[in-house]
């Protein structure tokens, strides 16, 4: 299993829940951080609007080259199921394909909450709470806040690769998701070539594996098992 992280992700940020799901279901796992996250080379220029694209079409598929990994089960979080999807639906083998509060095209509420998360970062103590995560805080935010709040990115979708995904997928959605709808995950499930497994959680937010983690500890589990654990 590789696990990707959300858009302000880092590795020590999926806490444990990496470690449950590969002891519950057999499976080993790798957790690594993007560049501009975590403890990995900081941010030296802007993300271009494209930038999942090139994470999934050019830097996971050398990552898994250099790691010898062949059809791996990829369990991804906002941006890095995202990220997942687009590998997934541009022909590379997979065994199955978790995503976690997906995104696959851009809601008035993903700019509403990304802009209230800007707000959020200059006004309070965030800095100080992602410094414990990554090496530069601020590049890493803006980073992320900025290319989401680029004119340029209110049209980005990715919906297109959808149906080349034929392996097992199982999405799952907060309700009170403040970064995206239901919207994303019917999407998913209606346009999906694979068999689509979709859970639906009531008072979680954008952090499924946070907000409800034995629940949804338990369903990542049982479906990787189904797809190939031990």
């Amino acid at each position: 299993m590789v696990f990707l992280h959300e858009g302000l992700g880092s590795i020590s940020q999926w806490r444990d829940f990496p470690d449950r799901i590969a002891q519950d279901s057999g499976l080993p796992a790798i957790v690594y951080a993007r560049y501009g996250h975590g403890q990995s080379d900081v941010l030296q220029q802007p993300h271009g609007v494209d930038f999942m694209h090139r994470e999934a079409l050019e830097v996971l598929p050398e990552l898994l080259r250099q790691l010898g990994i062949d059809r791996p089960i990829l369990v991804g979080h906002s941006d890095g199921a995202s990220i997942a999807l687009i590998y997934a639906g541009s022909g590379h083998p997979l065994r199955c394909l978790v995503a976690l509060a997906p995104h696959v095209f851009v809601e008035d509420i993903s700019i509403a909450g990304i802009t209230a998360a800007k707000q959020t970062f200059e006004t309070t103590d965030l800095p100080q709470k992602l410094a414990r995560h990554h090496r530069d805080a601020g590049k890493t935010f803006y980073g992320w806040n900025d290319v989401w709040l680029a004119p340029a990115f209110r049209s980005w979708n990715i919906e297109s690769f959808l149906p080349a995904i034929t392996c097992p997928l199982l999405a799952i959605q907060g309700q009170e998701d403040e970064y995206g709808s239901m919207a994303q995950v019917d999407a998913i499930a209606c346009r999906a070539g694979g068999p689509v497994e979709v859970l639906k959680l009531e008072q979680c937010g954008h952090s499924p594996h946070k907000d409800q983690v034995e629940k949804v500890a338990q369903a990542v589990a049982e479906f990787v098992k189904r797809c190939g654990g031990a």
